[in-house]
């Protein structure tokens, strides 16, 4: 029996959750339980539980983010949160950022395919494109790294008030007492832990919000953030 085969039916929460986009959602998880076992991107266990654990559980994450902003999906790897956001928030302008070609590769396929021209894929490291890529109102995760560490990629992203969402497990609370120090240094000025997906998803996603305030990243990340504003300005000017 091939991963494809394995692949279970979409759950009734799925249609509700995705809506006229459902089509697309279920057309996903077949290329995740097909090209992307294939390359790597999630391990063939994981196909019985694409709904559930990933699409869906991904997808709630929506009731976080507000209306109509700009979003980065820091370590996209193979869409998750981002493209189960896109499908279920057209307001979004949304930018896969992901380091790994294979993986930038698949992202670029699924989007063109299903049609999403409010989410650009981006190739490069978040430290790598600080000052490149536009400041976005919110940067969101899943399961890229300690809590400290990934706050330090992605929180120099945002715009001033921004925030920052990852989706996190049972150690989110753990994960955020041990991070405040960090966070504070990087500019954070509000943290929380919130559970999405009531009616959706068994257990709820647990997602860790962390706000910033007019300084994202701290003062260690200023001197970077005007040093790429003078760079772009030049560059502007001799185009």
């Amino acid at each position: 029996m091939t991963e494809a085969a394995e692949l279970p039916p979409a759950p009734e929460q799925a249609r509700e959750v995705f809506g006229e986009r459902f089509a697309d959602a279920v057309r996903y998880a077949e290329l995740l339980a097909e090209a992307g076992v294939q390359r790597g991107l999630i391990g063939p266990r994981e196909v019985p539980r694409l709904w559930e654990r990933h699409l869906l559980n991904c997808a709630v994450l929506s009731e976080a983010v507000p209306e109509g902003v700009t979003v980065c999906d820091v370590g996209s790897g193979a869409g998750l949160p981002g493209i189960p956001l896109a499908l279920v928030r057209n307001d979004l302008n949304i930018t896969l950022l992901e380091p790994l070609l294979r993986r930038t590769n698949f992202l670029t396929e699924v989007v063109e395919l299903l049609g999403l021209d409010h989410v650009t894929v981006v190739r490069g490291r978040a430290e790598e494109v600080m000052g490149k890529l536009p400041p976005v109102h919110v940067v969101t995760a899943r399961a890229v790294a300690p809590l400290d560490r990934l706050a330090a990629w992605g929180i120099p992203l945002l715009r001033p008030y921004g925030e920052m969402l990852a989706l996190k497990g049972d150690t989110a609370e753990e994960e955020l007492k041990a991070a405040a120090t960090a966070l504070t240094k990087l500019g954070a000025v509000s943290t929380s832990v919130l559970q999405v997906g009531e009616g959706v998803v068994d257990p709820l996603s647990t997602v860790v919000r962390v706000e910033v305030g007019e300084s994202p990243g701290g003062v260690r990340f200023a001197a970077k953030r005007a040093k790429a504003a003078r760079t772009g300005r030049a560059r502007r000017r001799r185009g």
